[in-house]
C-alpha cells in the first residue's frame, strides 16, 4: 500500500533515500573487490596460481584497501565542504545579493526562515532569463539559496514563495549535504573503474598474466562486476536526487498551506528552465530542464509527476497556467 497522505509520502521518500545512500559504501565495497581481481588477472599484483584462490585473495585485501578507499573519501569530502559554493558560483554565475538589493525576495525567504526558527539563508541571483532555482551549503554558514532573474520575473508572489519554501526544504533536510555525499561517492566509483581498465589495459602485457591460466576469466569477473558497479552507482545517485525532489515540493506545501502555487510554478518552470552547468551542478536545480520524460538515469522526476503527487498528496489542483500581466514581474 503506498503513501496516502502528505506527511506519509514524506516519509516514505525519506526511507527510499536513507535505502539508496547505504547502497554507495556497499558498491564501493564491491568495485574495489573487483578492481583487486582484476588487477591480479592482469598481472598487475600477484595471482595465486587459481582462480577460487585469487577470488578469496581479493576479499582478504579488502582489509587493507577499504581504509585507503576511506581516506581518499574523506580528502574528497574536505575538498567539496570548503570549495563546494565557489565551484557553484563559477559554474553558474550566481552572485550573493543583499536585503537592500532584493527587499521583496530577502523578505520571503527570511520569513520562511523565521517561521522555522532558523537563520535566513544567503541570498545569491542569476542574471539569466532561465526559470530555475537551488539551495546549496553544507552547514548554517554556508546555506544560501540561489534564483534566477528569470524566475523573479515569470513567478508572482505567491509562486515564488512556494520555490523558496522548495528550496528551503532543501536546507531543513541537509539535502545539500546528502547529494554531495552522493556525488563524492559516484566520482570515487568513477575513478575505480577507471583505474580498473587503465591497470588492465597496461597489465594484461606483463609477463605474470601471462602465467596465469585463469588471467581471462579473471578480467571477465571484474569487468562484469565493475561495469555492474559503475552503472548502479549512476542509477543510485539518480534516483536519490529524484526522491528528494518529491520530498522538497511536499515540504512547501508544508510551509505556505498553499499547494497551488507549487503546481502553478512547476507548470510555468517546465521547458523554461535549462542553464548551462556541469551535471553534477544541475543535479541540485529546482529543474534540470531535460525533457518531462521518466529517465532512469534522469536527475529530476518529470514535472508532469510532481504536480500529480501535489495533487494526490497534499490536496493540490492544476489549475489552467495564468501568465503574469507585465515582462518585469513584481520583483524587477
Amino acid at each position: 500500500m503506498g503513501p496516502v497522505g502528505l506527511y506519509t509520502h514524506i516519509q516514505a521518500n525519506n526511507v527510499r533515500s536513507a535505502l539508496l545512500l547505504i547502497g554507495f559504501p556497499v558498491l564501493l565495497t564491491g568495485l574495489i573487490w573487483a578492481l583487486t581481481v582484476g588487477l591480479m588477472g592482469a598481472g598487475v599484483l600477484p595471482s595465486t596460481g587459481s582462480i577460487p584462490g585469487d577470488l578469496a585473495r581479493a576479499t582478504q585485501l579488502l582489509v587493507v584497501s577499504l581504509p585507503l578507499a576511506v581516506l581518499v573519501s574523506a580528502v574528497w569530502f574536505a575538498i567539496a565542504y570548503y570549495a563546494n559554493q565557489t565551484i557553484i558560483d563559477l559554474a553558474t554565475g550566481a552572485r550573493p545579493v543583499q536585503r537592500q538589493d532584493e527587499p521583496g525576495l530577502y523578505n520571503l525567504l527570511e520569513n520562511l526562515a523565521i517561521s522555522r526558527g532558523m537563520k535566513t539563508p544567503t541570498l545569491r541571483i542569476i542574471e539569466t532569463d532561465a526559470l530555475n532555482a537551488f539551495a546549496t551549503g553544507l552547514n548554517e554558514r554556508q546555506y544560501s539559496i540561489t534564483v534566477t532573474r528569470g524566475l523573479m520575473r515569470a513567478l508572482d508572489k505567491a509562486e515564488l514563495e512556494a520555490v523558496l519554501a522548495h528550496e528551503l526544504t532543501h536546507v531543513i533536510n541537509r539535502d545539500c549535504r546528502t547529494m554531495v555525499i552522493a556525488a563524492v561517492f559516484a566520482g570515487i566509483i568513477t575513478l575505480l573503474a577507471e583505474m580498473m581498465v587503465r591497470g588492465m589495459r597496461f597489465g594484461a602485457v606483463g609477463s605474470r598474466a601471462g602465467r596465469n591460466k585463469g588471467a581471462g576469466l579473471l578480467l571477465l569477473i571484474a569487468f562484469a562486476a565493475g561495469a555492474i558497479g559503475y552503472g548502479l552507482a549512476i542509477l543510485i545517485r539518480m534516483a536519490l536526487s529524484r526522491s528528494r525532489e518529491f520530498v522538497a515540493d511536499a515540504g512547501a506545501v508544508e510551509l505556505t498551506k498553499n499547494p497551488d502555487a507549487m503546481i502553478s510554478a512547476l507548470r510555468k518552470i517546465s521547458g523554461r528552465a535549462h542553464i548551462a552547468a556541469p551535471d553534477s551542478v544541475r543535479a541540485m536545480f529546482l529543474d534540470d530542464g531535460k525533457d518531462d520524460s521518466l529517465d532512469l538515469f534522469a536527475t529530476h522526476p518529470p514535472i508532469s509527476k510532481r504536480i500529480d503527487a501535489l495533487v494526490r498528496y497534499a490536496g493540490g489542483r492544476d489549475l489552467p497556467l495564468i501568465e503574469p500581466p507585465t515582462a518585469t514581474g513584481p520583483w524587477g
